[in-house]
């Protein structure tokens, strides 16, 4: 960010509050404080300034009867919080020269900071972003999660291969969270249902649990832009109705005595626990249900007594799933409305339908989620009858219209009967939505003919795009403050405020040499910063003017992280086979976690790391390149990768990737894409001007085709291709991997006879694509052109402009 002169009467103020919230709220005095104490007394002392625009902004969304959006999401990947709120107070400046009147140093106390762990990647990374721009919108938002003991596993690498260990984030607590004890919600499952008949005659359905625990909610603020507004992340904690068993302690069954405390905290213990067994497959039902049922009876609770009605619902509320961990809500919503608050079953389908929106992030079948009748029967035996009468019902219906095609009836069923009788998680969120959207145009056409043709064909109006975006406080003011200083140096301090139409005035500046150079010079800081932090972690030398080549994500065979390894080997050989050949430097830089029980992603971080290993300790490449695998990647470790990229690899299969929010970041701070035209690729290729990108490979419609022809084995893109046969053979045969020579003959061997993700169908084209790479990082002027453009070019992808569109046309937010 550009450097203000706080006023002197701020720093004293704030050096003042610190001191404070160190001797009273920490219990340290200035003499005796570690790093860790300065730490929490500064966010202490930030915290104090939300709260006074975080009440006022709630009382008045009471006053005016404002509508609330709930966004419900499994992840939110937030990140270090310190300097993401003082920014957008405005105080960033004045807490440095308050600490620095202390003798203590805000960058060193910022990175001690754990990073919340409380989600994966895009997904809950989007999230975050959401809930910043709704804040800054002034839109009256709550964001819904877990609050995750650990969250996701913190990636070790022993020998290569990928460890996973407990992320202990909350190892010293959580200054940002206010927790609420007296918000808790009865939590039930298993057990049975019984109909009775009730005072009007209707009959009533009442579940009768054999299990229950409680739902305990811990609040962080969230500020926006400016301080404009100040909107609550509510996660949820599981808790046992009764802690202890005393009876059972005092007559020595002291396991037995917290065993229902230790089932019930498990929870809200990990993300994603591993769902390779019945038992990690139930946990995962459980958090969904478990979080889902806390938000929706918490809101419920806010609208009853804001309103004292649930008949006006969807005027007041609009719900966002994010994603299909959440679908559930919609048989709890109507459980909730019938069961509980007496609602016929008519009207309670009417405003579930219309409070409730849901957004599509894949298209991969098994990430839409489906789940065993028997176990939602065992674990949730009302919620299963709901989903049976809403099923018949809606059957039924299309059967009262005369559609009686079995194979369109059997597609839009909300029970799948071929492979084992599973609910169909996707389309309960569907049908249980007035609205559904894709996150890029691309994705919300291939949704339109794929996962969701045959009920798009029944519901033509309810699937809409809302292209994702990012938050630009985070992703650059933050992420990259001398490039802020530049931008608004060139364009002026309006442009902190309304980037998404002010960015493109830098347009003006991409011929010019000297805001060339100072583009690079930047560039090179934050390429030195990066080189350090390997250095310190790896042990490895890099060249900061080495072209930095980069792909950061989570390991996925899709997202194709093993195409970029293939051209790792082929680089590696030609330079060793043409020593004579002017090859410019090159950094591979490669970083992401595979879930912990997918075997062939852990294997492509092996690979990776043994190919680092063979390469950079070869003498005979000069450093000509070299490859690093970052270990832990989150979103610290991203604010630091991602303004040192040159070259930002998005690479995914086409028609795979949702929308991908990371080519955004990179684009945005001057990386050039290499890419494929897939998910938000497509849009940002229109907009930025593919001359300034490099894409490659085969189309959606293309790879399509190739599935349906039955093309789908490697053999053939190997044999038309000596370069990617070599490839494979040294890493076949062992040269990467001496110690065991078969290691990776099954991966090749897979590849020839099953290249699902066209690894080897694009291998040329991706070869040829980083051929210009080369050609045009050599021509600096082109280069620099290009980066500045990029950034120029990206005012659109802001998650400001996504939250517009979807207050406007999801949420119908008034003006």
């Amino acid at each position: 960010m550009p450097e203000v002169s706080p006023v002197p009467e701020e720093v004293a103020a704030f050096r003042a509050r610190i001191v404070d919230k160190l001797r009273y709220a920490v219990g340290k005095d200035p003499e005796h404080a570690v790093g860790f104490d300065w730490f929490e007394a500064v966010a202490l002392a930030a915290r104090d300034h939300l709260v006074e625009t975080w009440m006022d902004h709630a009382s008045r969304t009471y006053r005016q009867g404002r509508k609330r959006v709930y966004y419900l999401s499994l992840e939110f990947l937030v990140g270090r919080l310190l300097q993401a709120t003082l920014n957008n107070l405005g105080l960033l400046e004045v807490a440095r020269a308050a600490l620095a009147e202390l003798d203590v140093d805000l960058e060193r106390i910022r990175e001690l900071e754990p990073d919340a762990a409380l989600g994966n990647g895009g997904l809950g990374r989007l999230a975050a972003c959401f809930m910043e721009s709704m804040a800054t919108l002034g839109i009256p938002a709550y964001g819904y999660g877990i609050r995750y003991d650990y969250g996701l596993f913190r990636q070790t690498i022993v020998d290569g291969w990928q460890q996973e260990q407990t992320e202990t984030w909350l190892e010293f607590g959580n200054p940002w969270e206010f927790e609420r004890p007296e918000v808790s919600y009865r939590i039930c499952f298993g057990g049975s249902v019984v109909c009775r008949d009730g005072e009007s005659g209707r009959q009533c359905h009442v579940w009768q649990p054999g299990e229950e625990m409680r739902a305990i909610a811990y609040d962080t603020p969230i500020v926006g832009w400016r301080r404009h507004s100040v909107n609550t992340l509510r996660l949820w904690r599981g808790r046992a109705e009764t802690d202890l068993h005393l009876e059972r302690f005092n007559a020595g069954d002291h396991l037995g005595a917290v065993a229902e405390s230790v089932r019930a905290e498990s929870i809200s213990r990990v993300l994603y626990p591993a769902d390779d067994t019945p038992a990690g497959q139930e946990l995962r039902l459980r958090q969904e249900y478990f979080f889902v049922s806390a938000s929706l009876q918490d809101l419920l609770r806010r609208h009853l007594k804001q309103r004292g009605s649930l008949l006006d619902l969807p005027e007041y509320a609009a719900i966002q799933l994010n994603d299909t961990h959440p679908s559930i809500a919609v048989a709890e919503l109507m459980r909730l409305l019938l069961d509980v608050h007496g609602l016929d079953w008519d009207k309670a389908w009417e405003l579930t339908v219309a409070t409730l929106s849901y957004t599509n992030h894949t298209l991969l079948p098994e990430a839409l989620e489906s789940w065993p009748v028997a176990l939602m029967e065992r674990l949730l035996p009302r919620h299963m009858q709901i989903i049976y009468l809403i099923n018949a019902q809606h059957i039924d219906h299309l059967r009262a219209q005369g559609m009686h095609d079995f194979d369109l009836l059997r597609a839009v069923s909300l029970i799948e009967e071929e492979h084992g009788r599973r609910v169909r998680m996707g389309n309960l969120a569907f049908l249980g939505s007035h609205s559904v959207n894709g996150v890029s145009a691309l994705h919300t056409e291939l949704m339109r003919k794929t996962v969701f043709a045959q009920l798009h064909r029944l519901y033509p109006e309810r699937i809409s795009n809302k292209t994702n975006g990012i938050t630009f406080r985070r992703w650059l003011y933050q992420s990259n403050p001398r490039l802020t200083a530049l931008l608004v140096d060139a364009l002026g301090e309006p442009l902190l405020d309304d980037p998404e139409h002010l960015l493109g005035g830098l347009e003006a500046q991409a011929g010019q040499s000297a805001f060339h150079q100072h583009f690079r010079t930047l560039r090179r800081h934050n390429k030195e910063v990066l080189t350090a932090l390997v250095q310190d972690r790896l042990g490895i030398a890099l060249d900061p003017e080495a072209l930095f080549d980069v792909q950061v994500k989570r390991i996925h065979e899709y997202k194709r992280q093993l195409l970029n390894l293939l051209h790792c080997v082929a680089l590696y050989q030609a330079i060793r086979d043409e020593p004579g050949v002017d090859w410019g430097p090159r950094v591979k830089i490669l970083a992401g976690k595979a879930a912990a029980s997918y075997y062939q992603a852990k294997l492509i971080i092996k690979l990776a790391n043994d190919i680092a290993r063979t390469v950079n300790g070869d003498p005979t490449v000069r450093g000509r390149l070299k490859v690093v695998f970052l270990p832990n990647y989150n979103v610290s470790l991203a604010e630091v990768i991602i303004p040192a990229a040159d070259l930002s690899e998005q690479i995914s299969t086409a028609g795979m990737e949702a929308s991908g929010t990371s080519n955004m970041k990179f684009a945005l701070n001057g990386a050039l894409t290499i890419g494929t035209l897939d998910g938000a690729n497509v849009e940002m290729s229109e907009r930025i001007g593919s001359e300034h990108m490099f894409i490659f490979g085969l189309g959606a419609q293309q790879v399509e085709a190739r599935r349906r022809s039955g093309e789908v084995g490697g053999a053939a893109a190997v044999a038309a291709s000596p370069r990617l046969s070599e490839v494979l053979t040294a890493i076949r045969s062992g040269v990467f991997s001496p110690d065991d020579p078969g290691r990776y003959a099954g991966l090749v061997d897979g590849l020839l006879q099953h290249d699902n993700f066209m690894v080897c169908a694009d291998f040329e084209a991706y070869w040829q694509a980083q051929l210009e790479v080369d050609a045009r990082w050599r021509t600096p002027g082109q280069w620099w052109r290009s980066a500045v453009l990029n950034t120029a070019r990206m005012g659109w992808f802001s998650s400001d402009r996504t939250i517009r569109e979807y207050a406007r046309e999801i949420w119908r937010l008034p003006e």
